[in-house]
């Protein structure tokens, strides 16, 4: 069992980027926790703090025009192409990806805990995050996961 199989629900959520030309709703299976990345990409992508919650593919739907960016060979990025909001990233050499969607997009977000944090090696000064959760150094989370080589500087 996962760490995050203890936060599995299932029910919708509603969310939207800044300007609210792009919807989403989740209406079934996703993880009501947070996890969040300090790796050179997602600080560049975010501008700070790069967090996502987890939602499985047939769960969600997405109506408006997105933009995406293939922002490593296995993944990509998605944003609003009107006010540049962070949609989410997701795996693209897996068939029906789970979503990993930015938060701060679904109001009823705003209560999830968070639950992992990965490239603690890598955060800024600046963003400390406490709390009881797991974390995880660069090197540790590349032993078992998908990466660039050696992360960007």
């Amino acid at each position: 069992m996962s760490l995050a199989d203890a936060y599995r629900r299932s029910g919708r959520l509603e969310g939207a980027c800044l300007c609210g030309a792009v919807r989403i709703t989740v209406d079934g299976a996703h993880v009501a926790a947070v996890g969040v990345c300090h790796c050179s990409l997602c600080q560049r992508s975010s501008g700070l703090v790069w967090g996502a919650f987890e939602a499985s593919a047939d769960a969600v739907t997405v109506g408006g025009t997105v933009a995406r960016y293939a922002s490593t060979p296995f993944s990509e990025r998605a944003f609003c192409p009107v006010c540049g909001s962070n949609l989410w990233l997701r795996n693209t050499d897996t068939e029906g990806a789970d979503y990993e969607l930015m938060p701060a997009l679904f109001a009823a977000a705003r209560d999830f805990p968070l639950i992992s944090e990965i490239y603690i090696d890598r955060a800024p000064a600046y963003v400390p995050l406490s709390g009881d959760h797991r974390r995880a150094t660069r090197a540790e989370y590349e032993a078992t996961n998908p990466h660039l080589e050696g992360d960007m500087p």
